[in-house]
């Protein structure tokens, strides 16, 4: 009876980190400790955007399921205390020029694999499988003699939890509205530009377009603007950012090619939901980071009915001693 309640107060308290909270996880140890903030991403199943129009994009951002967008991009103290901690050897851009190195600032000059190799240590750390699968040290893709292979998206592990967001992912945590089930131009909810500014956290503000105003760069991850309808910060300017997606028009099943870009930086005007551009997997850009996607978060329909059904079992215990 005692291991009944145990795991019906377990279960209760996964019911908090349901999609409507938001999820505070840490990583690492000690000194190289650090924490990451996830908003809920919610209305499952919407509508893409079909607006979308820029030279190679399709309709985007539907997603079939609820998922957490990481609130602020990855700054160069979580990559510098897991290089540290996991031995990665992940390299930062010298940001000297561009406003300096300070921890907070976003971890720019990351290249794809390099942020697919700090989101696997997340997993590992943590006893996930790797999201990303490398062989020797080499990217390759999931097959289906993998545990964890998707057919319908061979980057990605399905037994992992921290993840690279998707084209959809990212564009519909920046540009859906989850009151108006509508989609906007630029990431904060509206259909003009944001204020640009070098720092802070107004609405309709963003870190973009600072080089016209003289020698600038990025501000720190939580100082980069207002947030999206779902209250994620920085999806416009800053640093732009790395889907895990690979770009529309290329081959599909190549490890190697193009992948796609999005939210423009400090120094770029490329910011709204027409701007998709891409990298190579292995390009290490000055202005480019990252964020990460939490998945696998037990849905609250099936915590209730596993809670009343738990409930009930533990009724009938009880009545059965007691009678």
């Amino acid at each position: 009876m005692q291991n009944l309640l145990c795991l019906f107060v377990g279960l209760i308290f996964l019911t908090s980190t349901s999609p409507a909270q938001i999820l505070t996880q840490n990583f690492g140890s000690g000194a190289n400790a650090f924490s990451m903030i996830f908003v809920p991403i919610t209305s499952a199943g919407n509508s893409p955007d079909s607006n979308t129009s820029s030279w190679y994009s399709s309709p985007t951002g539907s997603v079939g399921y609820a998922y957490y967008m990481g609130k602020y991009e990855i700054s160069r103290s979580m990559v510098e205390k897991v290089n540290s901690d996991g031995s990665l050897g992940i390299t930062l851009q010298d940001m000297t020029s561009y406003g300096g190195n300070g921890v907070n600032k976003p971890a720019a000059g990351i290249s794809w694999y390099e942020a697919a190799q700090f989101t696997n240590w997340l997993n590992t750390s943590q006893g996930y499988a790797p999201a990303y699968n490398f062989v020797s040290g080499s990217f390759a893709l999931w097959t289906p003699f993998d545990a964890g292979y998707n057919s319908s998206n061979r980057f990605r592990n399905t037994l992992a939890r921290y993840v690279l967001p998707t084209r959809d992912e990212w564009y519909k945590a920046a540009f859906y509205n989850p009151s108006t089930s509508t989609y906007s131009y630029a990431p904060d909810g509206t259909n003009y530009m944001p204020k640009a500014v070098a720092s802070g956290t107004d609405p309709n503000t963003a870190v973009w377009n600072n080089n016209s105003r003289g020698p600038g760069g990025p501000a720190d991850i939580t100082l980069a603007g207002g947030l999206s309808p779902f209250g994620v910060m920085g999806l416009g300017g800053n640093a732009q950012e790395w889907s895990e997606s690979f770009a529309l028009g290329v081959d599909a099943n190549n490890p190697s090619s193009l992948r796609s870009v999005w939210g423009g930086s400090w120094d770029s005007a490329r910011i709204t939901s027409l701007d998709e551009i891409s990298g190579m997997p292995s390009s290490e850009l000055y202005n480019t980071g990252f964020r990460i996607v939490a998945l696998s978060i037990p849905e609250p329909s099936s915590i209730s009915l596993l809670l009343i059904g738990m409930a009930g079992v533990a009724s009938r215990r009880l009545l059965k001693r007691r009678g």
